[in-house]
């Protein structure tokens, strides 16, 4: 059964209070926190992506997934190939990276021919 009880002179006080100096403490350790949450939001918004976008013989293809995705990128012979076997195939990767390859400059004549 429920009963109202009294409490007891160190629990009416409502506990320990800060002191000045830990009043300072935590609000410099909360400022610093908010500082670095918003420096991080700036330079996520702003920074250059690690590949960029897909030009001068290099591809780079965003691939979804049940886990988020993953980025395939190539440059070079391994662009070529990779190209040259997105032309040819109907899978998922293959009709996705068909627009990057024209992107690129690797054109369908161009991965044929060589």
């Amino acid at each position: 059964m429920y009963s109202k009880t009294s409490l007891g002179s160190d629990q009416s006080s409502g506990g320990r209070r800060l002191s000045r100096r830990g009043k300072l403490i935590v609000f410099a350790v909360l400022g610093v926190v908010l500082a670095a949450a918003v420096a991080f939001g700036v330079w996520s918004a702003v920074a250059e992506d690690q590949y960029g976008p897909s030009a001068n013989g290099c591809v780079n293809v965003q691939i979804p997934n049940t886990m988020g995705g993953a980025t395939v990128h190539k440059c070079g012979a391994d662009a070529v190939a990779f190209c040259r076997t997105a032309y040819v195939s109907t899978d998922q990767i293959s009709l996705l990276g068909r627009q990057q390859c024209e992107l690129a400059g690797l054109t369908r004549v161009k991965v044929s021919a060589g």
